[in-house]
């Protein structure tokens, strides 16, 4: 159960499309004054360390934000690109990329703690735990901050709906046992039970995996059935033998992950055009093979 650590991930085309989504969003909703609660279901460490061991071992950044920053694209990037590559570099001052930021960290970086915003953080991994506990108390505005060890998912119920009755929640699980897909879709049903008005977002690996093609439909049919516009796009970096190398305990190199999704239920109005223009650029900064492309449609 807990194989899983996003450190050898860190910085990867997935995270780059992820993060960049997340700030979209964050952004628009942060405009209005109201105070905004942001609920992340598998916050992981929140910071990682470009250079470390793990994100050494898989070198997945160099595909991904590395690759995309010293791009010709980052010159005369998109707003949401530019907005992105604008975040992470602040968690570099000096210059070196060093540092990439996890979902919390993104999150914190935009929520306004003059607006009384919360980020409820959860990590159910005991080392991540940890290394998300003792990132946040490095932090000036940590009591806009709360995170426990517990299942985001279980924990989900008691903060629906917030005080505010503003908020985004973000569900991106490891996936690595395949009942995770069909309890995204769970959740998300529940959870438009019990706070229809809030953002919900998802982000999933676009694998051979029946449960990983078969969930933005499920998610689109439940968004659907409760009225609620939706917008899902993807991003595929497309295949490349030469970048194909074995993780520890493998017995045979892999390509690694190629695409990933995110889908969002009560998405902002001004995130389907503002991702037209981004997604594009994206392949064109990222591609690297056969199968490079995307997908973006909307309710």
């Amino acid at each position: 159960m807990f194989s899983y650590r996003h450190g050898f991930h860190a910085g990867n085309h997935a995270d780059v499309l992820k993060h960049m989504v997340l700030i979209a969003v964050l952004k628009h909703l942060t405009a209005k004054p109201t105070a905004l609660t942001v609920i992340d279901t598998h916050a992981g460490a929140g910071l990682y360390r470009l250079d470390s061991d793990f994100a050494g071992t898989s070198g997945e950044a160099a595909d991904g934000y590395l690759k995309l920053a010293a791009s010709p694209t980052a010159a005369a990037a998109s707003p949401l690109i530019a907005d992105y590559l604008a975040l992470v570099a602040g968690f570099n001052p000096s210059g070196k990329l060093k540092i990439y930021p996890g979902s919390p960290f993104v999150a914190q970086a935009v929520l306004r703690d003059e607006a009384r915003d919360r980020l409820r953080l959860f990590e159910l991994h005991p080392t991540d735990s940890k290394a998300l506990a003792g990132h946040i108390e490095q932090i000036e505005a940590k009591r806009m901050v709360s995170m426990e060890r517990a299942d985001g998912f279980e924990s989900l119920r008691k903060l629906l709906p917030p005080p505010s009755r503003r908020a985004l929640v973000l569900m991106d699980p490891s996936y690595e046992i395949k009942t995770d897909y069909a309890r995204v879709a769970a959740v998300v049903q529940e959870a438009l039970t019990r706070f229809a008005t809030g953002t919900y977002m998802v982000w999933y690996p676009v694998i051979p995996r029946p449960e990983a093609h078969s969930l933005p439909k499920r998610l689109k049919t439940l968004a659907n059935q409760a009225g609620k516009p939706w917008l899902h796009a993807t991003l595929n970096i497309g295949q490349s033998e030469a970048r194909a190398k074995a993780l520890p305990g493998d017995d045979a190199p892999r390509p690694g992950l190629t695409a990933s999704g995110v889908f969002l239920v009560n998405p902002p109005h001004t995130l389907k055009p503002a991702l037209k223009e981004a997604l594009p650029q994206l392949v064109e900064a990222l591609g690297r093979g056969r199968g490079q492309g995307q997908v973006l449609e909307a309710s």
